[in-house]
């Protein structure tokens, strides 16, 4: 079954890990006509023993700036897949509808990430900033194809009030 998995999947790049079927990375890009378009996300995807009568978890391996997506460890809050998760989804459901809604209509009023929640609620404009400069930072095609190691020790270059400070530079530079 893992094969056939795979092989529906074969408009994607798709990368096992550890020589296993049920688990592996998915490279995805951003909706057209989002703020995260033009990002490459690598997604890293988990089949329960029991799929697909329970669905996969997902998450993100190089960070992304959304309410629903954990910063620090990249799941993804999977609420909706769950409940509304039926054994006639497949993979393709996730990266044709679910995660592309997911990106285009965040729910600030669910979230994982609390920043980007309230941002978004109080301050849409430097809100869309931020999701741009991640995207730029994090999810540039040549990052889906560097080691996690790699984008670990990037991250470790900034620190939070650096970063913090830059974003108010860039916002205050935007406006003419």
């Amino acid at each position: 079954m893992g094969t056939f998995i795979l092989w529906m999947m074969s408009d994607y790049n798709v990368e096992t890990i550890n020589d296993g079927l049920n688990e592996f990375n998915v490279k995805f890009h951003g909706p057209k006509e989002s703020l995260y378009e033009g990002g490459v996300w690598k997604i890293r995807v988990e089949l329960p023993d029991a799929y697909p009568f329970k669905s996969p978890s997902i998450g993100f391996v190089n960070k992304i700036f959304h309410p629903n997506v954990d910063e620090l460890s990249g799941s993804v809050c999977l609420d909706v897949i769950n409940q509304s998760w039926s054994p006639m989804f497949d993979l393709l459901n996730i990266f044709e509808v679910f995660l592309p809604q997911l990106l285009l209509y965040p729910n600030p009023s669910d979230p994982l990430n609390g920043d980007a929640a309230s941002l978004m609620m109080k301050d849409r404009k430097q809100y869309d900033q931020k999701v741009k400069e991640y995207c730029e930072r994090y999810a540039k095609k040549e990052d889906t194809t560097k080691s996690t190691a790699d984008n670990e020790t990037d991250d470790d270059d900034i620190t939070d009030e650096e970063a913090g400070s830059s974003d108010d530079e860039i916002a205050g530079h935007a406006d003419p």
